[in-house]
Protein backbone atom coordinates (compact mmCIF):
# COMPACT_ATOMS: atom_id res chain seq x y z
CA UNK A 1 0.00 0.00 0.00
CA UNK A 2 1.05 3.62 -0.55
CA UNK A 3 1.66 6.42 2.07
CA UNK A 4 -2.11 7.22 1.55
CA UNK A 5 -3.73 3.49 2.15
CA UNK A 6 -4.85 3.23 -1.07
CA UNK A 7 -3.08 0.44 -3.52
CA UNK A 8 0.29 1.80 -5.53
CA UNK A 9 -0.08 0.75 -9.42
CA UNK A 10 3.27 0.50 -11.60
CA UNK A 11 2.96 1.43 -14.78
CA UNK A 12 5.63 0.13 -17.12
CA UNK A 13 5.75 1.74 -20.16
CA UNK A 14 4.43 5.37 -21.23
CA UNK A 15 2.90 5.14 -24.50
CA UNK A 16 -0.44 5.41 -25.61
CA UNK A 17 -1.91 2.34 -23.22
CA UNK A 18 0.66 2.89 -20.24
CA UNK A 19 -0.38 6.93 -20.21
CA UNK A 20 -4.00 5.87 -20.36
CA UNK A 21 -3.75 3.81 -17.42
CA UNK A 22 -2.20 6.57 -15.40
CA UNK A 23 -4.19 9.59 -16.42
CA UNK A 24 -7.16 7.59 -15.98
CA UNK A 25 -5.75 6.01 -12.36
CA UNK A 26 -4.80 9.48 -11.27
CA UNK A 27 -7.38 11.44 -12.08
CA UNK A 28 -9.46 9.25 -9.45
CA UNK A 29 -6.57 10.36 -7.10
CA UNK A 30 -5.20 6.22 -6.78
CA UNK A 31 -1.84 6.42 -6.31
CA UNK A 32 0.64 5.01 -9.65
CA UNK A 33 4.08 5.36 -11.06
CA UNK A 34 4.54 5.03 -14.66
CA UNK A 35 8.28 3.81 -15.28
CA UNK A 36 9.63 4.22 -18.97
CA UNK A 37 12.95 2.77 -20.50
CA UNK A 38 12.98 5.37 -23.18
CA UNK A 39 13.59 8.82 -22.85
CA UNK A 40 10.68 10.88 -24.13
CA UNK A 41 6.83 9.44 -23.96
CA UNK A 42 5.02 8.02 -26.36
CA UNK A 43 6.15 4.83 -27.42
CA UNK A 44 6.00 3.92 -31.52
CA UNK A 45 3.44 7.17 -31.01
CA UNK A 46 5.69 9.56 -30.01
CA UNK A 47 7.38 12.59 -32.14
CA UNK A 48 10.41 12.42 -32.68
CA UNK A 49 12.83 15.26 -32.76
CA UNK A 50 15.74 16.06 -34.71
CA UNK A 51 17.35 20.02 -35.18
CA UNK A 52 14.07 21.57 -34.90
CA UNK A 53 12.29 18.89 -37.56
CA UNK A 54 9.39 16.65 -36.27
CA UNK A 55 8.97 13.24 -37.48
CA UNK A 56 5.49 11.00 -37.11
CA UNK A 57 6.93 7.46 -36.40
CA UNK A 58 4.57 5.48 -38.88
CA UNK A 59 1.44 8.32 -39.68
CA UNK A 60 -0.91 8.86 -36.88
CA UNK A 61 -4.34 9.49 -37.85
CA UNK A 62 -6.56 10.28 -35.12
CA UNK A 63 -9.66 8.84 -36.20
CA UNK A 64 -11.58 6.66 -34.35
CA UNK A 65 -14.95 5.40 -33.84
CA UNK A 66 -14.47 4.67 -29.88
CA UNK A 67 -16.46 7.58 -27.80
CA UNK A 68 -14.67 6.66 -25.14
CA UNK A 69 -11.15 7.27 -26.58
CA UNK A 70 -12.54 10.36 -28.31
CA UNK A 71 -13.49 11.96 -25.30
CA UNK A 72 -10.45 11.71 -23.65
CA UNK A 73 -8.41 13.03 -26.66
CA UNK A 74 -10.57 16.19 -26.42
CA UNK A 75 -10.13 16.47 -22.29
CA UNK A 76 -6.18 15.88 -22.96
CA UNK A 77 -5.94 18.45 -25.53
CA UNK A 78 -7.92 21.53 -26.29
CA UNK A 79 -9.61 21.66 -29.47
CA UNK A 80 -7.13 24.72 -30.78
CA UNK A 81 -4.27 22.16 -30.82
CA UNK A 82 -5.69 19.52 -33.46
CA UNK A 83 -5.69 20.47 -36.84
CA UNK A 84 -8.05 18.76 -39.42
CA UNK A 85 -6.23 17.28 -41.94
CA UNK A 86 -7.54 15.99 -45.28
CA UNK A 87 -6.84 12.27 -45.36
CA UNK A 88 -4.66 11.43 -48.59
CA UNK A 89 -3.05 8.31 -49.95
CA UNK A 90 -1.51 7.11 -53.55
CA UNK A 91 -0.13 4.38 -54.61
CA UNK A 92 3.51 5.08 -56.77
CA UNK A 93 3.92 2.44 -59.44
CA UNK A 94 6.25 3.39 -62.46
CA UNK A 95 6.35 6.70 -62.04
CA UNK A 96 2.77 7.40 -61.97
CA UNK A 97 0.60 8.18 -58.76
CA UNK A 98 -3.00 5.97 -58.31
CA UNK A 99 -5.61 6.73 -55.77
CA UNK A 100 -5.45 4.72 -53.07
CA UNK A 101 -8.73 3.09 -51.83
CA UNK A 102 -8.42 2.41 -55.54
CA UNK A 103 -10.84 4.09 -58.38
CA UNK A 104 -11.20 2.53 -60.98
CA UNK A 105 -11.13 5.06 -63.83
CA UNK A 106 -7.96 6.60 -62.37
CA UNK A 107 -6.34 3.05 -62.28
CA UNK A 108 -7.40 2.53 -65.37
CA UNK A 109 -6.63 5.84 -66.72
CA UNK A 110 -3.40 5.92 -65.57
CA UNK A 111 -2.18 2.22 -66.93
CA UNK A 112 -2.80 3.32 -70.11
CA UNK A 113 -5.31 1.82 -73.01
CA UNK A 114 -3.49 -1.12 -73.41
CA UNK A 115 -2.46 -2.03 -69.98
CA UNK A 116 -5.60 -1.33 -69.40
CA UNK A 117 -7.32 -3.74 -71.33
CA UNK A 118 -5.03 -6.34 -70.68
CA UNK A 119 -6.33 -5.77 -66.75
CA UNK A 120 -9.61 -6.06 -67.75
CA UNK A 121 -9.43 -9.29 -69.39
CA UNK A 122 -7.23 -10.51 -66.71
CA UNK A 123 -9.25 -9.55 -64.51
CA UNK A 124 -12.74 -11.05 -66.75
CA UNK A 125 -10.27 -14.28 -66.69
CA UNK A 126 -10.23 -14.43 -63.04
CA UNK A 127 -13.58 -14.18 -63.04
CA UNK A 128 -14.72 -16.80 -64.95
CA UNK A 129 -12.17 -19.27 -64.29
CA UNK A 130 -10.91 -18.18 -60.74
CA UNK A 131 -8.22 -19.95 -59.28
CA UNK A 132 -9.23 -23.57 -57.85
CA UNK A 133 -8.80 -22.64 -53.98
CA UNK A 134 -9.56 -18.76 -53.58
CA UNK A 135 -9.20 -18.96 -50.40
CA UNK A 136 -5.80 -21.02 -50.21
CA UNK A 137 -3.73 -18.05 -49.49
CA UNK A 138 -4.05 -14.27 -49.71
CA UNK A 139 -2.53 -14.11 -53.42
CA UNK A 140 -5.23 -16.64 -54.55
CA UNK A 141 -8.17 -14.38 -52.38
CA UNK A 142 -6.56 -11.43 -54.54
CA UNK A 143 -6.15 -12.91 -57.86
CA UNK A 144 -9.76 -14.20 -57.82
CA UNK A 145 -10.85 -10.62 -57.60
CA UNK A 146 -8.57 -8.68 -59.74
CA UNK A 147 -7.16 -10.80 -61.52
CA UNK A 148 -3.22 -11.04 -62.29
CA UNK A 149 -2.06 -8.35 -63.59
CA UNK A 150 -4.36 -6.01 -61.27
CA UNK A 151 -3.07 -8.35 -58.32
CA UNK A 152 0.58 -7.66 -59.59
CA UNK A 153 -0.11 -3.97 -59.74
CA UNK A 154 -1.69 -2.88 -56.42
CA UNK A 155 -1.05 -5.64 -53.98
CA UNK A 156 1.92 -7.98 -53.96
CA UNK A 157 5.39 -5.67 -54.03
CA UNK A 158 4.16 -3.29 -50.83
CA UNK A 159 2.33 -6.44 -49.09
CA UNK A 160 5.90 -8.39 -49.68
CA UNK A 161 7.92 -5.10 -48.54
CA UNK A 162 5.77 -4.97 -45.41
CA UNK A 163 5.59 -8.54 -44.21
CA UNK A 164 9.24 -9.56 -45.59
CA UNK A 165 7.53 -12.70 -47.28
CA UNK A 166 5.74 -13.36 -50.57
CA UNK A 167 2.29 -12.98 -50.61
CA UNK A 168 1.23 -16.53 -51.80
CA UNK A 169 2.05 -18.04 -48.06
CA UNK A 170 0.22 -14.99 -46.75
CA UNK A 171 -3.31 -16.92 -45.37
CA UNK A 172 -6.50 -15.66 -47.30
CA UNK A 173 -8.39 -14.27 -44.38
CA UNK A 174 -5.92 -11.58 -43.96
CA UNK A 175 -7.34 -10.23 -47.27
CA UNK A 176 -10.71 -10.21 -45.59
CA UNK A 177 -9.76 -7.66 -43.26
CA UNK A 178 -7.29 -5.32 -45.56
CA UNK A 179 -9.25 -5.11 -48.95
CA UNK A 180 -12.94 -6.59 -47.96
CA UNK A 181 -14.62 -3.17 -49.78
CA UNK A 182 -11.93 -3.11 -52.71
CA UNK A 183 -13.06 -5.49 -54.67
CA UNK A 184 -13.02 -3.85 -58.55
CA UNK A 185 -16.80 -3.27 -59.01
CA UNK A 186 -16.90 -1.63 -55.55
CA UNK A 187 -13.84 0.34 -57.05
CA UNK A 188 -16.02 1.74 -59.89
CA UNK A 189 -19.17 2.55 -58.15
CA UNK A 190 -16.92 4.42 -55.95
CA UNK A 191 -15.57 6.09 -58.80
CA UNK A 192 -18.88 7.42 -60.67
CA UNK A 193 -21.00 7.60 -57.25
CA UNK A 194 -18.19 8.85 -54.50
CA UNK A 195 -19.60 9.52 -51.37
CA UNK A 196 -18.35 12.74 -49.40
CA UNK A 197 -16.64 11.90 -46.13
CA UNK A 198 -16.91 8.01 -46.12
CA UNK A 199 -16.90 6.99 -42.22
CA UNK A 200 -18.24 3.51 -43.09
CA UNK A 201 -15.35 2.19 -44.11
CA UNK A 202 -12.36 3.30 -42.32
CA UNK A 203 -9.80 3.56 -45.27
CA UNK A 204 -12.02 5.80 -47.10
CA UNK A 205 -12.44 8.74 -44.41
CA UNK A 206 -11.50 12.28 -46.09
CA UNK A 207 -10.50 13.93 -43.16
CA UNK A 208 -9.11 13.38 -39.98
CA UNK A 209 -7.83 15.25 -36.67
CA UNK A 210 -4.11 15.87 -35.88
CA UNK A 211 -2.38 17.45 -33.32
CA UNK A 212 -0.39 20.24 -34.66
CA UNK A 213 3.12 19.48 -33.58
CA UNK A 214 2.50 15.64 -34.07
CA UNK A 215 1.35 12.54 -32.12
CA UNK A 216 4.15 13.17 -29.51
CA UNK A 217 1.84 15.98 -28.55
CA UNK A 218 -1.12 14.19 -27.00
CA UNK A 219 0.91 11.67 -24.67
CA UNK A 220 3.56 14.48 -23.40
CA UNK A 221 0.53 16.70 -22.43
CA UNK A 222 -0.99 13.52 -20.64
CA UNK A 223 2.00 12.59 -18.72
CA UNK A 224 2.11 16.82 -17.67
CA UNK A 225 -1.07 16.76 -16.71
CA UNK A 226 -0.94 13.00 -15.17
CA UNK A 227 2.06 14.35 -13.51
CA UNK A 228 -0.36 17.18 -12.08
CA UNK A 229 -2.76 14.89 -10.78
CA UNK A 230 -0.36 13.00 -9.08
CA UNK A 231 1.21 10.57 -10.86
CA UNK A 232 4.64 9.83 -11.36
CA UNK A 233 6.28 9.67 -14.48
CA UNK A 234 9.62 8.76 -14.72
CA UNK A 235 11.96 8.70 -18.23
CA UNK A 236 15.40 6.59 -18.50
CA UNK A 237 13.95 3.93 -16.43
CA UNK A 238 13.60 0.07 -17.32
CA UNK A 239 11.51 -1.91 -15.10
CA UNK A 240 13.89 -5.18 -15.12
CA UNK A 241 12.77 -7.64 -12.70
CA UNK A 242 8.80 -8.29 -11.75
CA UNK A 243 8.83 -9.87 -8.28
CA UNK A 244 6.09 -12.11 -7.12
CA UNK A 245 5.23 -13.96 -3.96
CA UNK A 246 2.14 -15.74 -2.36
CA UNK A 247 0.72 -15.45 -6.53
CA UNK A 248 0.56 -12.08 -7.24
CA UNK A 249 3.26 -9.63 -7.92
CA UNK A 250 4.35 -7.38 -4.98
CA UNK A 251 7.36 -5.42 -6.18
CA UNK A 252 9.14 -4.02 -9.43
CA UNK A 253 13.01 -3.72 -10.22
CA UNK A 254 13.55 -0.76 -12.19
CA UNK A 255 17.15 -0.02 -13.64
CA UNK A 256 17.88 3.53 -14.68
CA UNK A 257 20.26 4.67 -17.50
CA UNK A 258 23.49 5.23 -15.42
CA UNK A 259 22.89 1.77 -14.34
CA UNK A 260 21.25 2.51 -10.67
CA UNK A 261 19.16 -0.24 -9.62
CA UNK A 262 15.46 0.22 -7.00
CA UNK A 263 12.82 -2.25 -5.80
CA UNK A 264 9.65 -0.61 -6.00
CA UNK A 265 6.62 -2.52 -4.18
CA UNK A 266 3.34 -2.79 -6.14
CA UNK A 267 0.14 -3.70 -5.32
CA UNK A 268 -0.82 -3.90 -9.14
CA UNK A 269 1.14 -3.68 -12.23
CA UNK A 270 -0.19 -2.65 -15.73
CA UNK A 271 2.17 -3.89 -17.96
CA UNK A 272 2.73 -2.07 -21.61
CA UNK A 273 6.26 -3.90 -21.83
CA UNK A 274 6.70 -6.50 -24.68
CA UNK A 275 4.77 -9.61 -23.66
CA UNK A 276 7.94 -11.39 -24.37
CA UNK A 277 10.07 -9.03 -22.17
CA UNK A 278 7.37 -9.30 -19.40
CA UNK A 279 7.20 -13.01 -18.76
CA UNK A 280 11.47 -13.21 -18.72
CA UNK A 281 11.67 -11.06 -16.37
CA UNK A 282 9.45 -12.83 -14.10
CA UNK A 283 11.15 -13.57 -10.49
CA UNK A 284 11.26 -16.32 -9.66
CA UNK A 285 10.64 -17.24 -13.43
CA UNK A 286 7.83 -18.93 -14.61
CA UNK A 287 8.28 -22.69 -16.04
CA UNK A 288 10.38 -23.44 -18.74
CA UNK A 289 7.39 -23.80 -21.30
CA UNK A 290 6.33 -20.59 -20.57
CA UNK A 291 9.67 -18.91 -21.20
CA UNK A 292 9.70 -20.84 -24.33
CA UNK A 293 6.18 -19.37 -25.47
CA UNK A 294 7.80 -15.97 -25.02
CA UNK A 295 10.94 -16.18 -26.15
CA UNK A 296 9.21 -17.67 -29.25
CA UNK A 297 7.10 -14.55 -30.34
CA UNK A 298 8.44 -12.68 -33.69
CA UNK A 299 8.35 -8.83 -34.32
CA UNK A 300 8.67 -7.01 -37.54
CA UNK A 301 10.71 -4.08 -37.07
CA UNK A 302 10.89 -0.67 -38.79
CA UNK A 303 13.06 2.76 -39.59
CA UNK A 304 12.55 5.62 -41.39
CA UNK A 305 14.86 7.63 -42.86
CA UNK A 306 13.88 11.39 -42.88
CA UNK A 307 15.20 13.57 -45.50
CA UNK A 308 15.11 17.25 -45.83
CA UNK A 309 14.39 18.60 -49.24
CA UNK A 310 12.89 22.02 -50.96
CA UNK A 311 8.63 22.17 -50.58
CA UNK A 312 8.57 22.23 -54.50
CA UNK A 313 8.99 18.13 -53.59
CA UNK A 314 6.71 17.62 -51.31
CA UNK A 315 3.42 16.12 -52.34
CA UNK A 316 -0.21 16.45 -50.68
CA UNK A 317 -0.46 13.23 -49.28
CA UNK A 318 -0.03 12.09 -45.58
CA UNK A 319 2.05 9.39 -47.55
CA UNK A 320 2.28 7.16 -50.77
CA UNK A 321 2.82 3.93 -50.90
CA UNK A 322 6.13 2.63 -52.86
CA UNK A 323 4.91 -0.56 -54.87
CA UNK A 324 8.19 -0.10 -57.52
CA UNK A 325 9.74 -3.42 -56.46
CA UNK A 326 13.05 -1.57 -57.93
CA UNK A 327 13.74 -0.01 -54.19
CA UNK A 328 13.57 -1.26 -50.77
CA UNK A 329 11.62 2.04 -49.46
CA UNK A 330 7.75 0.89 -48.49
CA UNK A 331 6.15 4.26 -48.00
CA UNK A 332 7.03 7.84 -48.26
CA UNK A 333 5.63 10.48 -45.83
CA UNK A 334 5.65 13.87 -46.54
CA UNK A 335 5.24 15.50 -43.41
CA UNK A 336 4.40 18.71 -44.27
CA UNK A 337 1.35 17.15 -45.20
CA UNK A 338 0.24 16.24 -41.82
CA UNK A 339 1.51 19.67 -40.63
CA UNK A 340 3.03 22.67 -41.50
CA UNK A 341 4.43 22.98 -37.63
CA UNK A 342 6.65 19.76 -38.51
CA UNK A 343 8.84 21.10 -41.39
CA UNK A 344 10.48 24.45 -41.52
CA UNK A 345 9.45 27.36 -43.73
CA UNK A 346 10.23 26.62 -47.49
CA UNK A 347 11.21 23.25 -46.58
CA UNK A 348 9.95 19.76 -46.07
CA UNK A 349 10.71 16.55 -44.85
CA UNK A 350 10.20 13.37 -46.52
CA UNK A 351 9.79 10.50 -44.13
CA UNK A 352 11.01 7.25 -45.94
CA UNK A 353 9.82 3.83 -44.21
CA UNK A 354 11.86 0.64 -44.17
CA UNK A 355 10.81 -2.67 -42.85
CA UNK A 356 13.24 -4.83 -41.69
CA UNK A 357 13.94 -7.48 -39.44
CA UNK A 358 16.06 -6.19 -36.13
CA UNK A 359 19.76 -6.87 -36.92
CA UNK A 360 19.52 -7.63 -40.54
CA UNK A 361 21.51 -5.68 -43.14
CA UNK A 362 19.33 -2.54 -43.21
CA UNK A 363 18.69 -2.79 -39.47
CA UNK A 364 22.96 -2.81 -38.55
CA UNK A 365 23.54 -0.23 -41.67
CA UNK A 366 25.12 3.28 -40.92
CA UNK A 367 23.18 6.06 -40.76
CA UNK A 368 25.27 7.64 -43.48
CA UNK A 369 24.71 4.82 -45.63
CA UNK A 370 20.68 4.54 -44.84
CA UNK A 371 20.66 8.45 -45.77
CA UNK A 372 22.59 7.91 -48.65
CA UNK A 373 20.34 4.39 -49.93
CA UNK A 374 17.31 6.77 -49.31
CA UNK A 375 18.39 9.36 -51.43
CA UNK A 376 19.91 7.58 -53.89
CA UNK A 377 16.02 5.59 -53.83
CA UNK A 378 14.08 9.46 -53.90
CA UNK A 379 16.12 10.40 -57.32
CA UNK A 380 15.48 6.92 -58.50
CA UNK A 381 11.70 7.20 -57.93
CA UNK A 382 12.18 10.87 -59.89
CA UNK A 383 10.28 12.20 -56.53
CA UNK A 384 13.33 14.69 -56.39
CA UNK A 385 16.17 15.90 -58.28
CA UNK A 386 20.20 14.85 -57.87
CA UNK A 387 21.47 16.93 -55.43
CA UNK A 388 17.75 18.04 -53.72
CA UNK A 389 18.21 16.66 -50.19
CA UNK A 390 19.67 19.02 -47.80
CA UNK A 391 20.22 16.37 -44.71
CA UNK A 392 19.06 13.45 -43.39
CA UNK A 393 18.17 11.51 -39.85
CA UNK A 394 17.20 7.61 -39.23
CA UNK A 395 14.97 6.75 -36.89
CA UNK A 396 15.16 2.87 -35.57
CA UNK A 397 12.01 1.30 -34.23
CA UNK A 398 11.99 -2.02 -32.86
CA UNK A 399 9.17 -4.07 -32.36
CA UNK A 400 6.59 -2.30 -34.41
CA UNK A 401 4.45 -5.05 -35.79
CA UNK A 402 4.18 -8.04 -33.65
CA UNK A 403 4.05 -10.75 -35.71
CA UNK A 404 0.94 -13.17 -36.14
CA UNK A 405 2.99 -16.73 -37.52
CA UNK A 406 1.33 -20.11 -37.06
CA UNK A 407 3.35 -20.43 -33.26
CA UNK A 408 1.82 -16.94 -31.90
CA UNK A 409 -1.15 -17.96 -31.04
CA UNK A 410 -0.55 -20.66 -28.95
CA UNK A 411 1.93 -18.88 -27.45
CA UNK A 412 0.13 -16.44 -25.94
CA UNK A 413 -2.54 -18.26 -24.61
CA UNK A 414 0.03 -20.21 -22.97
CA UNK A 415 1.59 -16.44 -21.64
CA UNK A 416 -1.55 -15.61 -20.38
CA UNK A 417 -3.05 -18.67 -18.90
CA UNK A 418 0.19 -18.63 -17.02
CA UNK A 419 0.07 -15.05 -15.92
CA UNK A 420 -4.07 -15.23 -15.08
CA UNK A 421 -3.36 -17.79 -12.29
CA UNK A 422 0.15 -17.09 -10.68
CA UNK A 423 0.43 -13.25 -11.24
CA UNK A 424 -3.51 -11.57 -11.26
CA UNK A 425 -2.19 -8.27 -10.92
CA UNK A 426 -0.21 -7.96 -13.19
CA UNK A 427 -2.47 -6.81 -16.49
CA UNK A 428 -0.78 -6.89 -20.29
CA UNK A 429 -2.25 -4.09 -21.90
CA UNK A 430 -1.66 -2.25 -25.63
CA UNK A 431 0.18 -3.47 -28.83
CA UNK A 432 3.24 -5.14 -27.36
CA UNK A 433 2.14 -5.66 -24.37
CA UNK A 434 -0.58 -7.91 -25.37
CA UNK A 435 1.25 -8.86 -28.75
CA UNK A 436 -1.61 -7.76 -30.95
CA UNK A 437 -1.49 -5.53 -33.96
CA UNK A 438 -3.99 -2.66 -33.11
CA UNK A 439 -3.54 1.40 -33.46
CA UNK A 440 -3.15 3.54 -30.45
CA UNK A 441 -7.46 3.91 -30.00
CA UNK A 442 -7.63 0.01 -28.92
CA UNK A 443 -4.36 0.03 -26.68
CA UNK A 444 -6.05 3.11 -24.98
CA UNK A 445 -9.43 1.10 -24.27
CA UNK A 446 -7.46 -1.63 -23.08
CA UNK A 447 -5.86 0.44 -20.61
CA UNK A 448 -8.71 2.03 -19.85
CA UNK A 449 -11.15 -1.10 -18.94
CA UNK A 450 -7.97 -2.51 -17.12
CA UNK A 451 -8.19 0.63 -14.84
CA UNK A 452 -11.93 0.06 -14.51
CA UNK A 453 -11.16 -3.70 -13.32
CA UNK A 454 -8.88 -2.28 -10.94
CA UNK A 455 -10.58 0.41 -9.29
CA UNK A 456 -14.07 -0.84 -9.60
CA UNK A 457 -13.85 -4.74 -9.62
CA UNK A 458 -16.02 -4.18 -13.71
CA UNK A 459 -14.58 -7.38 -14.45
CA UNK A 460 -13.79 -6.92 -18.06
CA UNK A 461 -12.05 -9.18 -19.78
CA UNK A 462 -9.49 -7.08 -21.83
CA UNK A 463 -8.42 -9.58 -24.09
CA UNK A 464 -12.37 -9.63 -26.15
CA UNK A 465 -11.88 -5.52 -26.82
CA UNK A 466 -12.33 -6.16 -30.85
CA UNK A 467 -12.43 -4.47 -33.69
CA UNK A 468 -11.70 -6.62 -36.28
CA UNK A 469 -13.93 -6.55 -39.44
CA UNK A 470 -16.33 -4.23 -37.48
CA UNK A 471 -14.30 -1.22 -36.75
CA UNK A 472 -12.48 -1.27 -39.66
CA UNK A 473 -14.77 -1.82 -42.17
CA UNK A 474 -18.37 -0.91 -40.88
CA UNK A 475 -19.71 1.50 -39.19
CA UNK A 476 -22.03 0.64 -36.04
CA UNK A 477 -21.37 -2.69 -36.02
CA UNK A 478 -19.21 -2.05 -32.84
CA UNK A 479 -20.97 -1.02 -29.34
CA UNK A 480 -19.79 2.16 -27.53
CA UNK A 481 -16.91 1.04 -26.05
CA UNK A 482 -15.79 -0.73 -29.13
CA UNK A 483 -15.90 -4.34 -28.20
CA UNK A 484 -17.76 -6.75 -30.85
CA UNK A 485 -20.54 -9.08 -29.18
CA UNK A 486 -21.81 -12.04 -30.00
CA UNK A 487 -19.79 -13.42 -32.16
CA UNK A 488 -17.04 -15.31 -29.72
CA UNK A 489 -13.74 -13.56 -31.69
CA UNK A 490 -11.20 -12.36 -29.41
CA UNK A 491 -7.98 -9.94 -30.17
CA UNK A 492 -7.51 -6.14 -30.19
CA UNK A 493 -7.33 -3.86 -32.73
CA UNK A 494 -6.50 -4.37 -36.51
CA UNK A 495 -6.09 -8.45 -37.57
CA UNK A 496 -2.86 -9.23 -39.45
CA UNK A 497 -1.46 -12.22 -41.29
CA UNK A 498 -0.73 -15.79 -39.96
CA UNK A 499 2.35 -15.43 -41.07
CA UNK A 500 3.98 -19.17 -41.66
CA UNK A 501 7.23 -19.15 -39.67
CA UNK A 502 10.07 -20.43 -42.11
CA UNK A 503 12.40 -22.08 -39.99
CA UNK A 504 10.25 -24.51 -38.40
Amino acid sequence: MSESGRPHTVVIGAGPAGLTAAYQLAARGAPVTVFEADDVVGGISRTVVRDGWRFDIGGHRFFTKVSAVEALWNEILPEDDFLLRPRMSRIYYQGRLYDYPLRALNALRNLGPREAALAIGSYLYARARPPKDPDANYESWLVARFGWRLYRTFFRTYTEKLWGIPVSEMPADWAAQRVKNLSLSSAIVNAVLPKRNQKEITSLIEEFRYPKYGPGMMWEEAARKAEKMGAGVVLNSAVTAVHRADGRAVAVSVTSASGGRDRVPADQVISSMPMSALLTCMDPPPPAEVLEAANDLRYRDYLTVALVVPQEFGFPDNWIYIHDPGVRVGRIQNYGSWSPYLVKRGRTCLGLEFFVFEGDEMWTMPDQDLIALGTAELETLGLVRPGAVEAGYVVRVPKAYPTYDQFYRRNVDLMRRWLEENTPNVHPVGRNGMHRYNNADHSMLTAMLTVENILDGSGHDVWTVNVEQEYHEEKGAAGATGESRGRGVTGTGRDAPVIPRRDG
